[in-house]
């Protein structure tokens, strides 16, 4: 190692200590109270998601609903386009569903609940503009 590269070494190790004894110093809260506001903002945002896929989950069921006797009536193209979505429709259900159940148990990220939700509602818009024709 070089004389740049160790002064350079040295110089970076001493900002670090110097940031962390400052962030330590000014913080306006102790590391418990910080940690509580954070638990406390990923549980309310998780119980939100939560009421997000209750309600895609409620809104699928009534659009499968209508589809399934929809696909009984339907012909040719218009049965076999409306049975794929209906598929399509009743495996982002059971995602939501799955979701949900992680959010009781605990084990669901925030990201794993935002792509059921998503996928539920590509599913019902899909749903939707079908169902209008």
């Amino acid at each position: 190692m070089d004389k740049r590269t160790g002064r350079f070494a040295l110089g970076a190790l001493v900002a670090a200590a110097v940031g962390y004894a400052a962030g330590v110093l000014t913080a306006p809260k102790s590391g418990k109270e910080t940690r509580k506001d954070i638990k406390d903002a990923t549980n309310k945002k998780i119980t939100k998601l939560e009421k997000q896929l209750k309600q895609k989950h409620t809104e699928l069921n009534g659009l499968l609903k209508n589809a399934n006797e929809k696909v009984i009536k339907a012909k040719g193209s218009a049965k076999e386009e409306l049975s794929q979505l209906v598929a399509k429709a009743t495996d982002a259900k059971d995602k939501v569903r799955v979701a949900l159940s992680g959010v009781r148990d605990g084990e669901s990220s925030d990201k794993d609940l935002q792509k059921a939700i998503d996928d539920a509602e590509k599913s019902i818009e899909r749903l939707k503009t079908f169902m209008k024709k």
